[in-house]
């Protein structure tokens, strides 16, 4: 009997993680000066990589918003969040909120947690921008889908 209530308390839970409800962030707006002064702190060779992808980010569409979050840039769909960067020691993360929900057939994507996934990038090693620019997009897709439809874009 007690695993017949167990059972039915994973099933629930995948009920309610499977709601459209989803990560929201107040504060986000057009062009956050804080993320433009996050840039100018980071100015050394892992801080242009940051830059470059989130730029690529800001680009995605006109109802990107952005805010700094836990420290790094976030880019968002109004308020919701689709990606973020962030630099570390010898790295730069590029990340999305729900990459785990994200085609990646060139196996960029690192992570094992229920949502988020990211791409670590270092100076002077190869990076597959077209897989990267692919990934954003989708993220940007995948977050537009859900926003407007209450659930993620399939396909």
């Amino acid at each position: 009997m007690r695993v017949l209530r167990n059972q039915r308390s994973r099933k629930q839970k995948r009920i309610v993680t499977h709601r459209s409800d989803f990560l929201r962030f107040n504060g986000a707006v057009e062009r956050d000066p804080a993320i433009d002064a996050w840039m100018k702190e980071h100015a050394g060779e892992l801080g242009a990589i940051a830059h470059q992808w989130f730029e690529v980010m800001r680009k995605c569409g006109d109802e990107v918003r952005e805010l700094l979050h836990d420290g790094c840039p976030v880019a968002c769909l109004g308020d919701a969040p689709y990606g973020y960067v962030n630099v570390f020691t010898s790295h730069v993360n590029v990340g999305f909120f729900h990459g785990a929900a994200l085609p990646d057939p060139a196996g960029l994507l690192q992570g094992t947690g229920r949502c988020m996934r990211h791409v670590t990038l270092k100076p002077g090693m190869a990076t597959n921008a077209a897989a990267l620019n692919a990934l954003i997009d989708a993220a940007y897709g995948d977050i537009k889908a859900r926003v407007e439809n209450g659930s993620p874009k399939v396909g």
